[in-house]
């Protein structure tokens, strides 16, 4: 039969009522079925992302990371070995593990403090230096703001990490708060502030006579001379490794205006750190003394006389990698002298 006009009045009346009200329309089926919707009507903006965006946190991360110089272990080894000298020449053997782990952290925590609080008090200068104008502040990849806030926090821990310690060391650590703050201004003001940095740097060693031995005063006072004495040395040696890193920059610095030892010595500067390394090896003669060391500790220096030499022969042209690869090498001078006390009370 043939269909009836009644069905495409239908159909035809179905389609008008659609058209005058879209909401009514059938949605169609794409091939494997799945509902579509209605063409004509405006898609939903996609929901924002939620949770943590990790690649930021961990490019944020880095960047401190390399503000703080982490990645870069000489600078916190060079203030590392002074204080472990001074832990073990005031305990006369091993020092306690606790005092030890706390002092080490501590050294790391600090040294990474400074080197972000100098940075940002060198936030103008660096760009004009070719070593540090790509280090984070200085290369707009860190505000200030947030090197600030770095700072507080690497100070805060430190801060934390002493409370562990007694009340004479939590006094002095004061002092040290203050040395590292004020350190990267004076270069401004002074042409002498590598041994404004030996105080800065070596402000551990009296704490770390007070860790050991500041529960009793009368011990801590008989003590004092071989503190003294292992901080005018440690004073002298931060002279000389710093004043080897300021010459890699001297020309540079004297553009920017900066002041350091390497600008006032000048054309004298090798001859006068040699009598520095001298007068250090006297002085670290003398800690022996003091200490009541056994005789192994002077190969220890024997071997901290040799890399001096081995420094002053490279940086006889004074070039700039040779320079820097002087001031690097004291790190192994370090570690000598503390092998040299490690086995000095290992052997008595």
């Amino acid at each position: 039969m043939e269909p009836t006009g009644g069905a495409g009045v239908t159909c035809g009346y179905t389609w008008r009522m659609a058209q005058k009200n879209p909401t009514t329309r059938t949605t169609r089926k794409t091939n494997d079925g799945a509902a579509r919707r209605p063409m004509g009507r405006p898609q939903a903006p996609p929901p924002p992302p939620s949770g943590i965006d990790w690649p930021r946190v961990r490019e944020r991360l880095g960047e401190y990371a390399k503000l703080a110089r982490m990645d870069r272990p000489v600078g916190a080894l060079l203030l590392l070995w002074p204080t472990w000298w001074a832990l073990w020449l005031a305990a006369q053997d091993f020092p306690p593990i606790g005092t030890l782990v706390i002092f080490t952290l501590g050294v790391w925590c600090m040294r990474s403090a400074g080197c972000v609080i100098n940075d940002f008090a060198d936030r103008k200068l660096d760009p004009e230096v070719e070593r540090t104008r790509e280090r984070p502040l200085a290369a707009g990849r860190v505000s200030p703001r947030e090197a600030i806030a770095v700072f507080v926090a690497l100070i805060a821990l430190a801060f934390v990490l002493v409370l562990f310690t007694n009340r004479l060391t939590i006094e002095l650590s004061l002092g040290g708060a203050f040395l590292a703050i004020t350190y990267p201004f004076m270069k401004r003001y002074t042409y002498l502030p590598q041994v404004y940095l030996g105080c800065a740097f070596g402000w551990s060693i009296p704490m770390a006579f007070a860790a050991v031995k500041g529960d009793d005063m009368k011990a801590f006072l008989a003590a004092l001379p071989l503190c003294g004495v292992l901080f005018l040395a440690n004073v002298i040696f931060s002279t000389i490794y710093d004043t080897e890193y300021a010459m890699v920059d001297r020309e540079d610095d004297i553009r920017a205006g900066a002041k350091s030892t390497a600008i006032l010595f000048g054309d004298a500067d090798l001859p006068i750190i040699g009598v520095l390394m001298v007068t250090f090896l006297l002085a670290m003669l003398l800690v022996a003394q003091r200490g009541h060391l056994h005789w192994i500790y002077f190969a220890g220096v024997g071997v901290a006389a040799l890399l001096f030499g081995w420094q002053q022969w490279i940086m006889r042209r004074r070039e700039r990698a040779a320079c820097f690869a002087a001031f690097r090498n004291n790190n192994w001078v370090g570690l000598a002298l503390w092998l040299g006390i490690l086995m000095s009370y290992a052997l008595k």
